[in-house]
């Protein structure tokens, strides 16, 4: 009895240790997918970082096997007295000739595709700017003369390397979309810039990836990458003026975004309202997410957001309107989905 009780704890805790090796192996790869992922590589910039990756993964185990087997054999294996002309050449050969010559190839491995990050673009030119806490975007395609504006949102062709110019306003902030490319540190008066190339269409997620405040994890921005004809139409949608509210809750809902002074801080091309202080709402009701990835575009988020902006995202500059009541709310909420 004694023995088969036994015999079953020892199968029991090894088939919970195959369970959580399993499960913690699942996360482990789940880790690896997404949205938001660099291992997961869309762009050709991802995907040469994604070798960059793994060549030095490669090399690190191959120094850490070299390191403890090392250790391993004058440990367990051979515990004899060492030679000292055979210690000699252990630490010269091991610890300085190995480690130079994999950490000397690792380098000019990693330094040759550096000038591939920074390849010009086809044509299109985005200029992105990190504000406290959204982005500002700027289109600017080949020979245009002013820009087309929008917010928290990133469209590029797909198949085509556009560049992209980084600056920011106060702070320093990362601009990141991790399954495209690398990062690139956006600085206060000096402009930085890198070019991406989506391979596929597709949507992901960027990130700001510098600490640059109280809702720095709020500074998210949507990426879509578009075939090249469906993009261009895009951005000639996004350079026309604004839609006319079409019912009588969106009118109102004008009414009061023209009353409380919305338009000090927000543009709405081709109305009265041209605010470049904070982001350009012309086609605000067309994007992916409200408040640079914070919240989705759907009626209730908009009043949420307009009511209880500080609450949502703090130290935000806008200020919230909770003052105004349920109808206003939602008449002024009709009017910002409507803006497509």
């Amino acid at each position: 009895m004694t023995a088969n009780t036994t015999d079953t704890g020892r199968r029991g805790g090894a088939d919970r240790g195959r369970t959580g090796l399993l499960l913690l192996t699942s996360v482990i790869l789940a880790g690896c997918e997404g949205q938001q992922s660099a291992l997961a590589p869309s762009g050709e910039d991802a995907r040469v970082l994604g070798n960059l990756f793994w060549v030095m993964l490669g090399g690190a185990v191959i120094l850490w096997l070299l390191v403890n087997g090392l250790f391993f054999y004058v440990t367990r294996i051979n515990r004899a007295a060492l030679s000292r002309r055979f210690a000699n050449g252990l630490i010269v050969g091991g610890g300085v000739i190995f480690p130079t010559i994999v950490l000397g190839g690792l380098l000019t491995y990693g330094l040759s595709i550096m000038p591939d990050q920074r390849a010009p673009g086809d044509g299109l030119t985005l200029r992105v700017t990190g504000e406290q806490w959204w982005w500002r975007v700027e289109y600017w395609p080949e020979g245009a003369e002013t820009p087309i504006v929008a917010a928290n949102e990133i469209r590029l062709p797909a198949g085509e390397r556009s560049e992209i110019r980084l600056d920011s306003a106060r702070v320093i902030h990362s601009f990141w979309i991790p399954s495209l490319g690398g990062k690139m540190d956006m600085f206060p008066g000096r402009e930085t810039r890198m070019s991406l190339k989506p391979e596929v269409a597709g949507r992901w997620r960027g990130q700001c990836a510098e600490f640059c405040g109280a809702s720095h994890a709020l500074m998210a921005f949507e990426v879509v990458a578009m075939p090249p004809d469906d993009f261009n139409a895009w951005l000639q949608a996004q350079a026309a003026p604004a839609t006319s509210p079409t019912t009588d809750a969106a009118r109102r809902g004008a009414r009061i975004f023209a009353r409380e002074g919305c338009g000090a801080c927000h543009a709405v091309r081709g109305t009265g309202a041209r605010g470049a202080v904070g982001p350009d709402l012309t086609h605000v009701g067309s994007r992916l997410s409200l408040g640079a990835g914070t919240l989705t575009t759907t009626l209730a988020d908009f009043e949420r957001w307009i009511a209880h902006t500080g609450a949502i995202k703090p130290e935000v500059e806008m200020p919230g309107y909770g003052h105004l009541g349920a109808a206003e709310l939602a008449d002024l909420a009709q009017y910002l989905k409507g803006l497509e």
